[in-house]
């Protein structure tokens, strides 16, 4: 494990997790945030994660970075502004690691990059479970800037031998705020959570598997999809899929089973979720 870990955006829902989670290990960090906020951090930058002599400073004594800055998803920005401020920061937050001989990043990529979550066209899975290798339809800046990202972790890779991890994250929450109201929307209208199939993570596993991803099983720059193991809907899997993505090429996915690829992320990582939202199963009507 690092001694020392460089969390950007380390205000948010996830990088908050992500501080109390390396404090509780021991690990010691230093906090890049855009506005000045409380933080459990053992010290703290403020100011933008595209700025290169900010990043320069914030790297300095670091050995492992967690990048999670980044506009959330689209609407809240121009279309450029996200795109430009998202893409740049990962640029120079990977690039300034690289070069100051840092051997491990995990950064934030998204379920979204898939392009469904954010579409502005109508769009078909290919095929089922989601897996890395499911060819990308973005129509939206969000899930572009995304893939962006990916790239600038395989330049950042070749060009100074780091290893990149990057998590596509599914819809992220902890079950006192966020978690509960999606899982009852999702009950009710269980069409409002097709285009995610109905994957989710609690704030502390995403923590987990964002750590875990600083010492992955090999080298290189790897995309891996976490998510818990089982949906956030009560109906089941198969019911759901019938309805809602019918006719998608998939194999059986028993019960609750989410249909996403997260055999990767337990091979590489050793993660696995732990936190699992409680829902009653119930049977299709």
């Amino acid at each position: 494990m690092p001694a020392h870990v460089l969390v950007t955006g380390a205000a948010g829902l996830i990088g908050s997790a992500v501080l109390d989670l390396l404090a509780a290990t021991g690990i010691t960090t230093t906090a890049l945030i855009l506005e000045p906020a409380d933080v459990r951090a053992d010290r703290t930058l403020i100011g933008d994660a595209g700025d290169p002599r900010l990043v320069a400073d914030a790297v300095d004594g670091t050995d492992a970075v967690i990048h999670l800055a980044a506009i959330p998803r689209p609407g809240l920005d121009p279309d450029e502004e996200i795109f430009a401020r998202n893409t740049r920061a990962t640029f120079v937050v990977l690039d300034q690691a690289g070069r100051r001989g840092i051997h491990n990043v995990a950064i934030a990529s998204s379920y979204a990059i898939g392009g469904l979550p954010f579409a502005r066209v109508p769009l078909r899975l290919p095929y089922l479970p989601i897996d890395a290798a499911l060819p990308l339809q973005i129509t939206d800046p969000y899930a572009l800037s995304k893939r962006a990202d990916e790239a600038t972790a395989d330049m950042v890779n070749r060009r100074y031998g780091t290893t990149v991890v990057a998590l596509r994250l599914p819809f992220v929450g902890a079950p006192g705020d966020r978690l509960g109201p999606i899982a009852e929307l999702w009950a009710a209208e269980p069409g409002r959570g097709a285009a995610d199939v109905w994957s989710y993570l609690d704030v502390r596993d995403a923590a987990r598997a964002l750590v875990a991803a600083l010492r992955p099983a090999a080298p290189g720059s790897h995309v891996l999809y976490v998510a818990a193991p089982e949906t956030l809907s009560p109906r089941p899997t198969e019911w759901l899929l019938d309805r809602f993505h019918p006719g998608v090429p998939r194999p059986a996915f028993p019960g609750r089973t989410v249909p996403i690829d997260l055999g990767p992320a337990r091979d590489l990582l050793g993660f696995t979720a732990e936190h699992i939202f409680p829902i009653a199963s119930r049977a299709a009507p």
